[in-house]
C-alpha cells in the first residue's frame, strides 16, 4: 500500500485482511477493472477498494468519528 493510500484510507499497512469475496461480473467489466488497476499499478482486489472507499467517501458513508475505512451502517446519519 502506498503512503498517500494510508493517509486516504487511515489503514495501517499491516492490517490484515479477513474477508473474502466471490463475483462475477461480464468480461467487459473485468477488463475495464484490469486496466484501471494496470494504470495505478494496484492488483484487483486493492483497486475494488479504492474504488468502494472512494464512492463511500463521495456518498457521505462513512462513520464521521471512526476510521476512514469504517462505514457508515445504514440507517445512521454522521455526526
Amino acid at each position: 500500500m502506498r503512503c498517500k493510500d494510508i493517509a486516504q484510507t487511515g489503514r495501517d499497512m499491516n492490517e490484515r485482511k479477513t474477508e473474502s469475496i466471490n463475483l462475477r461480473m461480464a468480461p467487459g467489466m473485468k477488463d475495464l477493472l484490469r486496466r484501471a488497476a494496470e494504470h495505478e499499478h494496484r492488483t484487483l482486489s486493492n483497486m475494488l477498494e479504492v474504488l468502494i472507499l472512494d464512492y463511500c467517501r463521495i456518498h457521505n458513508l462513512m462513520e464521521a468519528k471512526g476510521t476512514a475505512s469504517t462505514p457508515l451502517k445504514k440507517g445512521r446519519t454522521p455526526g
